[in-house]
C-alpha cells in the first residue's frame, strides 16, 4: 500500500516507516511533505493509497486545510495522529472522511489493528477467520510432533494456504528442529512476558519462517520463562493468529496443563494421534474420556493412526470400536522417509517427495482444505509428478 506521510516529526516518520514495512503487504512511504500546508499545496501527482496525518502541530486556523487535503485524495484511506485531540479538529477530519485517529506516542499495535481495519475497507485483505488445528500424543512417541510440523508445511505448500504452527510443550519443546536448521530468537514465553505488543507484525517477528506462508512458533525453552504462562495470554495470542493466518496448527504434546487446555477449547478440531497397538488405544481411551468431560463434542476429535501396517492383529475396526470414534486418516509406516527428515532437519514433502508418507500427508491436505490439491495440476505435478529425483 502507497502511502503519503505528513508530519514535521523525523522520528515519528522512521517509526511509521519501520512499522509499515514489517506488515504483508508492506505500507511504503512513497512522498512526504512537511506540515498540513505544505501537503495541501504540493499535491502527489499520483493518488496515494494511504494518508498518516500527525496533526499535532496544527494552528487553529489551518482546520479547513483538511477539508482540501480530504478533497485532494478522495479515494485514499486517511490515518489521523495526534498527541492532545482537538474536538473541532476531529470533527473536521470525521466530515472528511478520516476514521482512523490514533493517540500518540503511537501504540504498535493500535497502529496495526487500524491498518488491518483500512486494508479489509479497501479491499486490498481479506477477513481472515483462520482455523485451529490440534495435534495431541495419544502415548508417548506417536510421531505427533512429525505429523504436526510436517502436515503444516505440506497445508502451506500444496494447498498455498497462510500457516502458523505452535509448539505448546510445556517441556523440551522442539518442533521446530523438524523442519528447519534456524534457532529460534523468541519462544512463546518471550511472547506471554511481552504479550502487551501482541499484534500481527510482532508475531511474525517472532517466528521461524521455514517459508514464505509458514512460520513456526517455538516452545518455551525455559521451565522458569514457562511459569510466568498464562491461559488468557492463548486467547490473545489464538485471537491475533486467526486473524493473519489460514490455519493454526497446534503441536499439543501429551501433558495437558492450563495453557494446552484454553488452546484446546478454542481447537476447530482435535487429532488424536496414535499407533495401532494395545497401549496406545488405552492411552488413547483416557485422552476421549477427558475430552468427552470437558464438552468437547465427538465431531471435533478425528483419530489420526501413525506408522501404519496392513495385516496386522489389530484391526482399524478394533480401534474404532474401542475407542468410540472414527479413523479419518491413516499414515503408512515409512520409517527411512520419516527419519531422514527428522535428522535433516527438512520438511519430508521436500527432502523426499515421492515417500509414502509425503503422499499420505498430501492426502490429508485434501481432507482438511477441503480442495483437491490435483486440481493446482501445476504445482502438484512439480512435486509428485514425472520430473521426481527423490
Amino acid at each position: 500500500m502507497k502511502a503519503l506521510m505528513i508530519s514535521k516529526d523525523s522520528l515519528l516518520h522512521a517509526e511509521i516507516a519501520a512499522q509499515g514495512s514489517a506488515r504483508m503487504p508492506a505500507v511504503q512511504l512513497v512522498a512526504s511533505r512537511n506540515g498540513l500546508r505544505d501537503a495541501v499545496e504540493r499535491q502527489l501527482p499520483e493518488m496515494p493509497e494511504l494518508v498518516v496525518l500527525d496533526a499535532s502541530d496544527i494552528a487553529a486556523d489551518e482546520g479547513e486545510l483538511v477539508d482540501r487535503l480530504g478533497k485532494q485524495y478522495p479515494s485514499a484511506s486517511f490515518m489521523l495522529l495526534t498527541r492532545d485531540p482537538q474536538q473541532d479538529l476531529l470533527i473536521r477530519a470525521m466530515r472528511a472522511g478520516m476514521r482512523e485517529v490514533l493517540q500518540l506516542p503511537l501504540v504498535h499495535r493500535a497502529f496495526h489493528e487500524a491498518m488491518d481495519r483500512i486494508e479489509v475497507a479497501a479491499g486490498l485483505s481479506p477477513v481472515r477467520e483462520g482455523k485451529v488445528l490440534a495435534f495431541i500424543s495419544c502415548k508417548g512417541g506417536s510421531g505427533a510432533t512429525f505429523l504436526s510440523t510436517n502436515f503444516g508445511y505440506a497445508l502451506a505448500a500444496l494447498a498455498d494456504r497462510k500457516v502458523l504452527l505452535i509448539d505448546l510443550h510445556g517441556q523440551f519443546g522442539d518442533a521446530t528442529l523438524y523442519v528447519s536448521d534456524q534457532k529460534p530468537a523468541m519462544t512463546l514465553s518471550d511472547i506471554c512476558a511481552q504479550i502487551s505488543r501482541m499484534d500481527g507484525a510482532f508475531l511474525d517477528s517472532c517466528l521461524v519462517h521455514v517459508a514464505s506462508n509458514f512460520g513456526v512458533l517455538a516452545a518455551a525453552d525455559d521451565p522458569n520463562g514457562a511459569v510466568d504462562m498464562k491461559p488468557e495470554h492463548m486467547d490473545t495470542i489464538l485471537h491475533v493468529a486467526r486473524q493473519h493466518y489460514d490455519f493454526v496448527v497446534l503441536d499439543v504434546g501429551r501433558q495437558i496443563d492450563a495453557i494446552s487446555l484454553r488452546a484446546l477449547d478454542q481447537a476447530d478440531t482435535i487429532y488424536p494421534v496414535l499407533q495401532l497397538a494395545l497401549p496406545d488405544i488405552r492411552d488413547g481411551r483416557r485422552l476421549l474420556d477427558i475430552f468427552r468431560s470437558l464438552g468437547y463434542p465427538n465431531e471435533r476429535t478425528r483419530l489420526i493412526v501413525n506408522r501404519y501396517e496392513k495385516g496386522g492383529k489389530l484391526r482399524l475396526m478394533d480401534l474404532e470400536q474401542a475407542l468410540g470414534a472414527d479413523v479419518v486418516h491413516t499414515v503408512p509406516n515409512d520409517y527411512l522417509s520419516a527419519t531422514d527428515s527428522v535428522n535433516q532437519g527438512i520438511p519430508v514433502l521436500q527432502l523426499s517427495r515421492s515417500s509414502a508418507v509425503a503422499r499420505s500427508l498430501a492426502e490429508l491436505v485434501e481432507l482438511v482444505a477441503a480442495r483437491r490439491v490435483s486440481e493446482s495440476k501445476g504445482l502438484f505435478d512439480r512435486i509428485f509428478g514425472r520430473n521426481d529425483g527423490g
